[in-house]
């Protein structure tokens, strides 16, 4: 059994920071990409940030030059730092996470539950 789970979110005035964490657990075997996606309300989901398992990042352009993703491979755990953060990054973040479990032939794709993040203007 696989779980992914998010922690670190909450609420700041705009121009704040929070950094948002997200551990894999259980029976792995790897970790290929993981990333970040956030959901606002009446939106769809949108993916804000991925890095691979080498540590090659991409972000969506609203959010290049205030947040950074980064990974500790042995610890199975992406975050996710976001500063400079402004009223339009208000949003549930979730975690996703490419993983090869021992249970499953190939990669499955995990979600984590999902984190509020509050941006107050």
């Amino acid at each position: 059994q696989v779980q992914v789970v998010e922690s670190g979110g909450g609420f700041v005035q705009a121009g704040g920071s929070l950094r948002l964490s997200c551990a894999a657990s259980g029976s792995i075997i790897s970790i290929n990409v993981m990333g970040w996606y956030r959901q606002a309300p009446g939106k769809q989901r949108e993916l804000v940030a991925t890095i691979t398992g080498s540590g090659r990042t991409s972000y969506t352009d609203s959010v290049k030059g205030r947040f950074t993703i980064s990974r500790d491979n042995a610890k199975n755990t992406v975050y996710l730092q976001m500063d400079s953060l402004i009223a339009e990054d208000t949003a549930v973040y979730y975690c996703n996470a490419n993983i090869w479990a021992v249970t499953s032939p190939s990669t499955s794709t995990y979600w984590g539950q999902g984190t509020q993040v509050t941006v107050s203007s």
